[in-house]
């Protein structure tokens, strides 16, 4: 159901950008919003100048949460106005709670506190005329402490309010 709901808001919104002809942008400051994956959550991004940015994402994971800390690098995409791409890096901590997870030998898993590092790069989009910014990206991430591990599996589409 989740899943469902969120690829109808996508296909709302992209069924708005090209009937409306509205045209994106990356002059905003500040945006807040959702941002719907595998791992749902909130999201802030904050320009520190005209190309660089910190965001700050609130999740949940596996049935506890996820901080994560970004510094992204912003670029024009395509020579289209207002659209553009992104990349940066990161670090997150979690709490995970395992009960639902199995080890190896089928015993029940535990809870984990998790450190690591992550990696950002995607697309977004501003609109003129409304103050709202949509964005898809992918979001690979490696655990230094607890679960170690590269997760690879963290991609989401993002939708700001921004002033």
């Amino acid at each position: 159901m989740r899943k469902l709901m969120t690829k109808g808001v996508f296909l709302v919104i992209v069924i708005l950008c090209c009937t409306t002809g509205l045209s994106f942008g990356q002059d905003y400051k500040t945006g807040i919003g959702l941002r719907a994956g595998p791992f749902n959550g909130l999201t802030i991004k904050h320009f520190t100048t005209e190309r660089t940015a910190v965001e700050g994402l609130f999740s949940t994971r596996w049935r506890g949460f996820e901080f994560t800390g970004l510094y992204e690098i912003h670029q024009p995409a395509f020579d289209t106005q207002r659209l553009k791409w992104f990349y940066g890096l990161g670090g997150h901590i979690g709490f995970w709670n395992g009960d639902h997870t199995y080890d190896h030998w089928g015993e029940r898993g535990e809870t984990y506190s998790v450190v690591g590092i992550d990696g950002i790069i995607g697309l977004e989009y501003s609109f003129e005329l409304i103050p709202f910014v949509v964005g898809l990206d992918w979001k690979p991430a490696y655990n230094i402490t607890a679960y170690q591990g590269f997760w690879a599996d963290n991609a989401a589409f993002s939708i700001r309010f921004t002033f």
